[in-house]
């Protein structure tokens, strides 16, 4: 689908624009499919104070009916609206029309879950002594800035909105270039929910980071929300120290496959398969390191190897592609880049994969599974997030062995165990540094529980109860009161 008009700016409930425009690009075809208005912080800032006005003198933040209701009819609002949501993924994000399917499923969840927070108790009140009473409220930080990837953009927008609006906070959404046409028709389904005060959501487009700057340092926007990488998080956070403001990031990560001899090995390959190839290894729990334990090692990397090396890239359009392109070129690029270094320091290629040739492919950033052997795990290939279809494997003896290079990362996002032993993949996965373990299976993610990283993996979680903690601030008061006699 291409959206007729330029995505705009949705700022204080009306559309906004900017004088400098820049083009929305299919990545399968290379085609223009549109263009987007580009913030800067003159519409950051205007952002910000509609936001602020919202939260000052709107009922919003003191509402939690309206804000259930709100958060209720948002689903409702994307629900009718699916069907262009995937097929905006589809043509602007890469994605196959199942991972968009599968991106966009979450959105209805986390919606209507956090529209169940809306109401939650935060609170709770005590006697002390006689005559004294003692409570702790909750009470929403103010604006809440949302710093979007483009990798996810219309689940991962979704995931941070829901519990701050839940909470009671406005907010500033900053949506990537890559995803103008997602963020102009959140932007549509947001007008369409009536119980939402104007300024409450506003939402900006731009491809540097000029708006989220001005976000991370505004005094007037005690927290941020951050889905990312590693290197731009630690930036957030040092600067977001300035103002103490509360710091929320889903950062990079570097699933581990921990197959043990006594797993379904079928089960195992298709998962590990789909793992590299899903968004075409463009996530933060890309499946990128198998470890396989010695006994079934060579049987499983070359059935992995035959399933990579079928594995057929092409654009959504095509019913038979089996994985999409990278964002850009320029991702081809840097993903081969790092390949090809692998590769000069030990690495061996088992599926060399790499740059589609195929003439049908060439306008598109298509590029083909990657298989690299491993015996160093301080290489790059295996220590860095190379957020592309390439994997490494490893071979290991022991479960010791085993939880040993699993945890040998500065990542801990996530992590897999596949074993149908009965008690070793619980005791595995109590041993693991990793925020979600996925027991024969992978990503398994459940949206009313909570979601987030280990190490440099992040900080804070989104998902279940704790999602609204960033968002509220703890108030205690105690009164005292003449007691009956």
């Amino acid at each position: 689908m291409t959206r007729e008009h330029t995505a705009r700016h949705w700022i204080d409930g009306e559309w906004a624009t900017s004088s400098e425009t820049s083009e929305s690009v299919n990545p399968a075809t290379g085609d223009v499919i549109g263009t987007y208005t580009e913030a800067d912080t003159a519409v950051g800032q205007a952002a910000i104070d509609a936001a602020a006005r919202a939260f000052a003198e709107s009922s919003w933040r003191v509402d939690p009916m309206v804000r259930a209701a709100a958060l209720s009819h948002l689903a409702d609002g994307y629900e009718a609206r699916m069907g262009e949501v995937i097929d905006t993924l589809c043509e602007e994000n890469g994605k196959l029309k199942g991972e968009a399917g599968f991106e966009t499923h979450f959105i209805l969840r986390a919606l209507r879950f956090a529209a169940g927070l809306a109401v939650h108790p935060h609170g709770h009140v005590t006697d002390t002594a006689p005559g004294k009473q003692a409570m702790s409220i909750r009470q929403p930080v103010g604006v809440a800035g949302i710093i979007v990837p483009w990798n996810s953009p219309a689940y991962l927008c979704v995931r941070a909105l829901a519990p701050a609006l839940a909470a009671g906070c406005t907010a500033v959404v900053k949506m990537p270039g890559q995803a103008a046409r997602t963020a102009a028709l959140m932007s549509e389904i947001l007008s369409s929910v009536p119980e939402l005060p104007k300024g409450a959501v506003n939402v900006v487009i731009e491809s540097g980071a000029e708006v989220a700057s001005l976000l991370v340092d505004s005094p007037d926007v005690p927290v941020i929300s951050y889905t990312g990488s590693t290197r731009t998080g630690r930036i957030i956070g040092q600067n977001a120290a300035a103002h103490f403001k509360r710091v929320g990031l889903e950062l990079g990560g570097k699933t581990p496959h921990l197959v043990f001899a006594d797993a379904d090995l079928d089960a195992a390959l298709a998962t590990a398969v789909q793992s590299c190839t899903v968004f075409a290894g463009q996530f933060c729990m890309t499946g990128s390191r198998i470890l396989v334990q010695r006994e079934i090692a060579e049987e499983f990397t070359a059935a992995l190897a035959a399933r990579l090396e079928s594995v057929r890239p092409g654009p959504a359009a095509d019913p038979g592609s089996q994985m999409g392109p990278l964002i850009d070129k320029a991702s081809v690029a840097r993903v081969d880049g790092a390949v090809e270094a692998a590769l000069a320091a030990g690495a061996k290629a088992i599926v060399r994969g790499g740059p589609s040739t195929a003439p049908e492919l060439a306008g598109g950033a298509f590029y083909h599974p990657t298989l690299l052997s491993v015996s160093d795990s301080s290489l790059p290939i295996v220590q860095e997030e190379t957020f592309g279809p390439v994997q490494t494997i490893q071979v290991f003896d022991t479960e010791e062995e085993a939880i040993a290079l699993a945890n040998d990362s500065e990542y801990g996002l996530s992590a897999c165990v596949w074993s149908q032993d009965v008690n070793r993949p619980m005791r595995v996965a109590r041993q693991l540094e990793a925020g979600l373990i996925s027991i024969n299976s992978w990503a398994n993610l459940t949206v009313e529980f909570e979601e987030g990283g280990f190490k440099s993996s992040g900080v804070g979680r989104l998902g279940g109860l704790a999602s609204v903690e960033d968002f509220l601030e703890y108030k205690q008061i105690v009164q005292d009161y003449a007691p009956a006699h």
